[in-house]
């Protein structure tokens, strides 16, 4: 018997790609044979970096700029996307922001908007456009879709940011949902749900330390890598995982 999704993949966009998870995943895709289009907001000369070791291993790639919480950006964002590598077939929405450690009742209404627009609507968005693209109903053939979660979705990270606690739980529903709606287009989605990862989002939490402080309650005791939670997008997406979706696959050390 074939398999449903048995299309080759070759093409995968990486939101929030020049630094941490997605990096790491840009340089893992590129390894595994895809050519690579790498999202990023502000940085560009670390985007450049990571394209420059994509690069290196022989497979095309593209850099562009846009703010996934903009509707105009994303569809900008997909459509060179699309001329510059050809047919996508993966997404990867991976970029996401915090602040400050805090309460609710000391976060300022700006703060939790912004944290819904790119975490939540960012990955809305994105799917969307990837969808117009991917979808056997629309000239596609077929693909996958990872979205980055956290474990912050199950436990609400209180008195810390349950701002962003509640945009992942949100992807954690609209993964299960979509996953459904898609299955017929032959698209898969998934979510990898992240524990404590060694990234430069902890500085953004006002702690840059908070891992350190914190390794002890996690079962074995460290963080994670970004190579690791690579590894994980990476299975996802690959023909091993070809009857999975609609999963939460909780990478986390246990948490």
């Amino acid at each position: 018997m074939s398999r449903l999704y048995n299309r080759p993949m070759k093409t995968i966009l990486i939101t929030g790609a020049s630094r941490g998870i997605g990096a790491a995943t840009a340089i893992e895709a590129a390894k595994r044979g895809y050519d690579v289009c790498i999202n990023y907001k502000e940085d560009l000369s670390a985007a450049e970096k990571v394209a420059g070791k994509v690069k290196e291993l022989g497979r095309k790639v593209i850099i562009v700029q846009a703010d996934i919480s903009k509707e105009k950006d994303v569809k900008r964002l997909f459509k060179r996307c699309i001329q510059d590598l050809g047919q996508l077939s993966a997404l990867v929405n991976n970029a996401g922001i915090t602040a400050l450690m805090s309460r609710l009742e000391d976060m300022p209404a700006d703060r939790i908007k912004k944290v819904f627009e790119v975490n939540t609507l960012g990955s809305f968005f994105c799917a969307k456009e990837a969808i117009s693209y991917m979808s056997i109903r629309h000239g596609g053939i077929g693909g996958a879709i990872v979205n980055i979660s956290s474990v912050a979705a199950k436990y609400g990270s209180a008195e810390v940011y349950i701002d962003y606690a509640a945009s992942k739980a949100a992807i954690d529903t609209m993964t299960i949902g979509l996953a459904k709606e898609l299955a017929k287009d032959k698209i898969r989605v998934n979510a990898v749900r992240s524990g404590f990862v060694n990234t430069d989002i902890h500085r953004t939490s006002g702690d840059p330390n908070r891992v350190e402080k914190v390794k002890h309650s996690i079962p074995m005791n460290r963080a994670a890598e970004a190579q690791e939670i690579a590894n994980s997008i990476l299975w996802l997406l690959s023909e091993e995982a070809s009857y999975v979706t609609g999963a939460l696959l909780d990478v986390s050390g246990g948490l």
